[in-house]
């Protein structure tokens, strides 16, 4: 398994700085840049208007009156530039709330599905008042999401096992200032047992059940959110918290992700 570097640049076109991640500071890993607050040469223009704050603003909005009640969560999808993920031919449907192909068979989550699994990693009783803690990403596709986290959380790490998105998240995550954010190529079904335990994990694949090493990979009080197949093949989201007396699961509302599979490609 491949360790990357965190990616040193700002959130560009925010029309104000970006927030710092939670607890980022004294818990990023030294030389892996400066940290959310400093300015970088602004990114070019992808699309017509869409670097304003407004047309971000606007899909807050709509998540909010669709259930999304969580500052943190909202914030930081105001705050990232979801265009900037999507392939140019798709930059006007990247503030609708719908999933978007990224190549290899793969695709961008709906700004709901981010907001709402996000907001269900905050909402866990082990969640720090200023945020969560390490988080390990399962399937880091364009790099959307993680960028999301790591406004979130303290230190996020991220692993695909498609080595074409791999590299496409890193590129796409390079103009972004994002120092406690660690992408890794590898085989997620393994989770990465190098950075456990984590307060959290989160998957953007779904399988027939959860593997074994992403609990025990979990901290104690952690929760873990997944999409899981249940009988008859329906995909669901679910929620494993760890607690002293064992692992609690709860089984959400449905969902469609793409397959979850072992392996690098």
């Amino acid at each position: 398994m491949q360790r990357r570097p965190g990616f040193p640049a700002r959130l560009p076109g925010s029309g104000a700085p970006a927030p710092r991640p939670a607890g980022a500071g004294a818990g990023a890993p030294k030389g892996t840049g400066a940290g959310l607050g400093q300015r970088a040469p602004a990114a070019t223009a992808v699309g017509v208007g869409l670097d304003s704050a407004a047309v971000r603003n606007r899909m807050v909005q709509k998540l909010a009156a669709g259930g999304i009640t969580s500052p943190a969560v909202l914030q930081a999808l105001a705050t990232v530039e979801r265009h900037r993920f999507v392939d140019s031919g798709l930059v006007n449907q990247a503030y609708e709330d719908t999933s978007l192909p990224i190549g290899l068979g793969q695709t961008i989550s709906k700004p709901s599905v981010v907001a709402r699994m996000c907001e269900l990693l905050l909402s866990a009783e082990s969640a720090r008042p200023a945020g969560l803690g390490r988080v390990l990403e399962i399937g880091t596709g364009c790099g959307y999401q993680a960028a999301v986290l790591g406004l979130l959380a303290r230190e996020v790490y991220t692993i695909e096992r498609l080595r074409g998105l791999h590299d496409k998240a890193r590129d796409n995550l390079r103009p972004f200032r994002l120092a406690n954010v660690h992408l890794m190529l590898g085989d997620g079904m393994l989770g990465y047992a190098k950075g456990a335990p984590y307060a959290a994990i989160i998957a953007a694949a779904g399988g027939d059940a959860v593997p074994q090493e992403w609990c025990d990979q979990l901290a104690m009080g952690g929760r873990l959110v997944a999409p899981m197949a249940v009988a008859g093949g329906q995909q669901m989201l679910l929620v494993i918290d760890k607690t002293p007396h064992g692992l609690k699961q709860s089984v959400l509302e449905p969902v469609h992700f793409v397959p979850l599979k072992s392996g690098i490609a």
